[in-house]
């Protein structure tokens, strides 16, 4: 009782205070902003949801790799961004499908067409062809870019080529067939020339607006087909210049309306002067420094939209078209103005103002639409909803150079997506780019492909080992081992890398970081694994499939595992991963056992024949089929499925080293051969004759045929002297060697 009462008076346990860790500050997403220059903290303006609005291509001509910089890289960052940060993206991109390119070469292919259904004579050809290169040497004259300039160069010389022959087959009146042949090569060759002329003289005269449609539709197309190609995934919506006209007047009219746009002549203007003079708004936000660039505004005001009349129609030289009064030969549309067409920027505030609203979080496009495109962009977007913040991250993504020289026609290095996709797969450009900040210049050059190649076989190899160890057969409790100090120590250092990957996408999407850690990641995961092997032990299988499905996860946010590959880079064609492996493996596992087991037997029974047999599967047979098997002494064959073309370049690699082994050992063996062959005859010079030869250098010599006098007939020094003698006892010494050798019985 006494106890009771005593623990009645202490009353009831308590539980303790509890503190919360102290933990650490999170890491927060920063983007290289060009409004800023600098890496902003990313703060959507609504929760997680993004809204993003990305320049898409004026479609006249193939895309090219330069495009590919731009849209991979941006598909990379949505794709961190949706599926790392998981931020709810709403992507937004639109298509150029009315601009003066699109209207100059829709022209100029409709004339070319017409002008060769027509045949003209070969007398009337070259006659045009002359009529045609005075106006282009005109321009070649007065042409400073040195690229531009090496190009119209060439097409020149080209056509004043294929001339020649032509003109040789008028004066000599050859056969129809044969002048037919020459015009014919001279139509390919002067094609840019006579386009060009046509397009001058009988531009306006083309009534067909079906045209102006038809060669944008067909090049949308083919640029559909390039991004599905990259991997790049489609935007959430796509928006088109011709689609969205009754929008654009509007946006105009409220520009005009504003304050901030004046009609002139059919055309509207953006008042430049009027809205930077307004306390609400600047001008010029991204590249301050450029305003009153006239070359770059009449750039981005196109090659139709740059004649003194319309230049006199702006109040200010900085002042940039809203809408175009149409010319003959232009498409138009009504508005208040008369028939015209958009200007090349209202586009894109126009139709990502109607679907993102008056503020979006980010809009992104090549480095070179900074200015104007992009300033004028925010200037009437600004001006139409009267705010100053009508993109609040603006993302440009770096130049791409081929072999370190800017990509232009001129330099023949122009390539197409198509082009470099017959070089490389749409993974091996991705990881080139993975490799380098989507902000900086890209060079697009064999080095930088090589290194991506280096980093898909790399990671490859990893793959398909962790494969193998998986598919080693184990009871259920079996995959669950104990972890030693080797275990503990690379799952530490797995999630340091982790945690470097973390902070290496929160510093402006750093994928080429990224790419490092996960390569240094996977060095420690080789080293664990081949201690494991020397020490015929098994690795652990969880802590192994834990960094391949990590690093898998991570491929596949930035579209480098095109599909639902469950570990590692898929096997065989698109769809067909997942099926092939799990369907094949099961057999090639048999065959692989089979094949030991023969060895075994062949190598015990003496059975070399067996044996070339078993190495022909594994080395002639089998890749052919995308099979390699690796024999490791004293442990089972490891079987991987690898791509056939990839198994048939490591074998002519290796045929090749091979061969050059052997070359090698032939050349040593013929250097030894040879040296030995002079020093038999170097042996066989008895010492009393070996400097009689000399008479350049020598003219008496005593008993022993040592040297006494120069050619001069002057006594030689002391000094050199006693050094010819000392050549004189070691060829003693090495003829008395050869004269035992041949006493021996050795060769003579």
């Amino acid at each position: 009782m006494a106890g009771s009462s005593g623990e009645q008076g202490k009353g009831r346990r308590a539980q303790p205070q509890w503190s919360p860790p102290a933990g650490s500050e999170p890491c927060r997403l920063r983007l290289y902003n060009s409004l800023t220059r600098n890496k902003d903290v990313f703060i959507p303006q609504n929760g997680k949801r993004v809204t993003w609005y990305c320049c898409g291509p004026t479609v006249y001509d193939a895309s090219h790799m330069g495009h590919a910089r731009s849209y991979i890289s941006f598909d990379i960052l949505r794709r961190v961004l949706r599926d790392y940060f998981k931020f709810d993206v709403f992507y937004c991109m639109n298509i150029t499908d009315i601009d003066d390119k699109i209207i100059k070469r829709a022209r100029q292919n409709c004339l070319f067409e017409q002008y060769q259904e027509r045949r003209p004579a070969a007398a009337q050809l070259l006659e045009d062809i002359q009529s045609a290169l005075k106006p282009f040497s005109v321009k070649l004259s007065e042409t400073t870019d040195p690229d531009k300039k090496q190009m119209l160069e060439r097409i020149q010389c080209a056509v004043q080529l294929a001339a020649a022959p032509l003109q040789e087959a008028v004066r000599s009146d050859l056969a129809a067939e044969d002048t037919d042949r020459r015009a014919q090569v001279l139509l390919e060759e002067a094609k840019d020339l006579l386009s060009d002329w046509l397009d001058s003289t009988l531009g306006s005269e083309v009534t067909d607006n079906s045209i102006f449609s038809k060669l944008p539709k067909f090049w949308e197309g083919e640029f559909h087909k390039d991004m599905e190609a990259l991997n790049v995934l489609p935007p959430d919506v796509l928006t088109r210049v011709s689609e969205y006209v009754p929008e654009i007047v509007n946006f105009v009219q409220k520009i005009v309306d504003n304050g901030y746009g004046y009609a002139s002549n059919g055309s509207v203007y953006f008042d430049t002067v009027k809205f930077a003079s307004s306390e609400r708004h600047s001008y010029g936000k991204l590249v301050p420094e450029a305003v009153g660039d006239q070359k770059a505004l009449q750039e981005g005001e196109g090659d139709l939209s740059v004649s003194a009349d319309r230049l006199s129609e702006k109040r200010s030289p900085s002042d940039f078209a809203l809408w175009k009064a149409s010319k003959p030969g232009e498409p138009s549309w009504p508005c208040p103005w008369g028939k015209g067409r958009p200007g090349w920027h209202i586009e894109c505030s126009a139709m990502a103002g109607t679907l993102l609203g008056a503020s979006m979080d980010i809009h992104g496009g090549g480095f070179d639409l900074r200015f104007p495109h992009h300033d004028n962009e925010l200037a009437q977007s600004e001006a139409y909803f009267e705010n100053d913040c009508w993109v609040r991250y603006f993302l440009h993504t770096g130049h791409l150079t081929i072999a370190g020289c800017k990509m232009s026609k001129s330099l023949k290095n122009f390539i197409t997506i198509k082009d470099a996709l017959k070089q490389h797969s749409a993974r091996q450009l991705r990881l080139a780019f993975l490799m380098h900040s989507w902000k900086d210049t890209l060079d697009y050059s064999s080095n930088t492909m090589e290194s991506a190649l280096q980093f898909e076989k790399f990671m490859n190899e990893f793959f398909l080992n962790v494969k193998d160890i998986l598919r080693a057969p184990v009871d259920v409790t079996g995959q669950f081992e104990k972890w030693e100090d080797e275990e503990a120590e690379l799952n530490s250092s797995f999630y340091d890398k982790k945690a470097a990957i973390h902070e290496a996408l929160c510093d402006n999407v750093d994928t080429r970081t990224v790419l490092e850690e996960m390569r240094a990641l996977v060095s420690q995961c080789n080293l664990y694994m081949a201690a494991r092997k020397a020490a015929r032990r098994r690795p652990n299988r969880a802590l192994l499939e834990s960094v391949a499905m990590y690093l898998t996860h991570m491929l596949k946010i930035f579209g480098a595992i095109e599909e639902a590959s469950p570990l590692g880079f898929p096997v065989g064609g698109p769809g067909t991963s997942l099926n092939l492996e799990s369907t094949v493996m099961p057999y090639l596992q048999v065959l692989s056992e089979f094949r030991e087991g023969v060895r075994k037997i062949a190598r015990e029974k003496k059975v070399p024949e067996v044996l070339q047999l078993s190495d022909a599967l594994r080395d002639d047979v089998l890749p052919e089929l995308g099979v390699r098997l690796e024999d490791h002494e004293g442990l089972p064959t490891v079987v991987k499925l690898v791509d056939r073309d990839t198994l048939l370049k490591e074998r002519e690699e290796k045929k090749r080293a091979e061969e050059e082994k052997r070359r090698k050992k032939e050349e040593a063996a013929r250097k030894k051969q040879e040296q030995e062959a002079a020093r038999l005859a170097k042996m066989k010079v008895p010492p009393s004759e070996m400097f009689l030869s000399e008479s350049d250098k020598y003219s008496k010599f005593d008993e022993n045929g040592l040297p006494t006098h120069d050619t001069e007939g002057k006594e030689l020094s002391k000094g050199q002297a006693k050094k010819l003698r000392k050549l004189f006892e070691a060829q003693e010494k090495l003829h008395r060697e050869y004269l035992q050798t041949v006493q021996n019985g050795g060769p003579e």
